[in-house]
Order: C-alpha cells, then structure tokens, then sequence
C-alpha cells in the first residue's frame, strides 16, 4: 500500500505541474496518383491541475493508512 501512494504522489504531482499535452499527426491533404500532399494536424490533450492534487491526496492517504496500521 505505502509503494502504491508513493507511486500516485509522484503522478498527482507530474499532472499538477503538467497540464496538458501537444502532439502532431500527419494526415493526407491531397492524393493524386503518385503526387501526396500531407499536412501536419495538432491535437491535444488537456486536464485540470485538480486532478493532480486529488491524485496526490488519495497517495497520501493511503500512505498515512500503512503508517497507522503497522
């Protein structure tokens, strides 16, 4: 148990300081035989830093729980 809350601390802690994340497909524009025309598209992905400090506090718990129970 003490492990797994050390483990979502760290990751509450990576989701609060990063919010989000941009990556690049590429897609075909134009296909005309042997002619391609491609074109880069952005998407992303984005959270609230809530969800971070929520991580964070059920990783604390579970950690204070471990230390009670020894």
């Amino acid at each position: 148990m003490r492990t797994l809350g050390i483990v979502l601390v760290i990751i509450g802690l990576i989701l609060t300081l990063v919010t989000g994340l941009k990556f690049f497909t590429r897609e075909k524009v134009v296909d005309l035989g042997k002619i391609e025309v491609s074109a880069d598209k952005p998407h992303s992905v984005n959270w609230s830093p809530i969800l971070g400090v929520g991580i964070m506090v059920v990783g604390g718990i579970l950690i204070v729980a471990d230390k009670r129970k020894l």
